[in-house]
């Protein structure tokens, strides 16, 4: 019998001047205009990333070249509330459409008054992809998505730019 230890999962947070809605909008609709052009995990330069607004809906990112690769795919869509998507990418940083290896990410979005929300990002399930490969990716995302959130945290702000990619 084999049997997988868990991975503590990556647990990150900011706080946003947005009510919950429209930072939940800009997180998943707006993710084009602040995710960085150098994560990508296409063989080609990142052009563009994608996420489709409903459960089963894709996230994926388009190249240079044409070609798509995806992310992972969405689990949950609540907007203003909470979005969970997998994360389809193996610890060598290439697509893995296998769901039994794939980790997952939950976003919630709290009110915390009229014009402040609490984006709370939860990466977990690390030890479905292995023992090794999985401390690898959590490793890997815990040292990562915090600039990631502040790249998405002056973004709802409005203080970002294109050129900061």
């Amino acid at each position: 019998m084999t049997r997988s230890i868990p991975i503590a999962p990556v647990r990150k947070s900011v706080v946003v001047d947005s009510d919950a809605r429209h930072a939940f909008e800009v997180f998943t609709a707006g993710i084009d205009r602040w995710w960085p052009r150098s994560h990508g995990i296409g063989k080609a330069p990142l052009r563009e990333s994608v996420i489709e607004p409903y459960v089963g809906g894709r996230w994926f990112t388009r190249h240079e070249d044409g070609s798509e690769a995806v992310v992972g795919h969405v689990r949950t869509w609540q907007p203003g509330e909470c979005l969970v998507i997998s994360w389809e990418i193996g610890a060598d940083w290439k697509p893995d459409g296998r769901a039994e290896l794939a980790s997952e990410v939950e976003v919630r979005f709290i009110t915390e008054s009229a014009t402040r929300t609490r984006v709370e990002l939860e990466h977990r399930l690390f030890e479905r992809m292995g023992a090794a490969p999985g401390e690898t990716m959590r490793a890997a995302v815990d040292g990562g998505w915090p600039g990631l959130l502040q790249l998405y945290a002056a973004e709802v702000s409005g203080v970002r730019s294109r050129s900061a990619t």
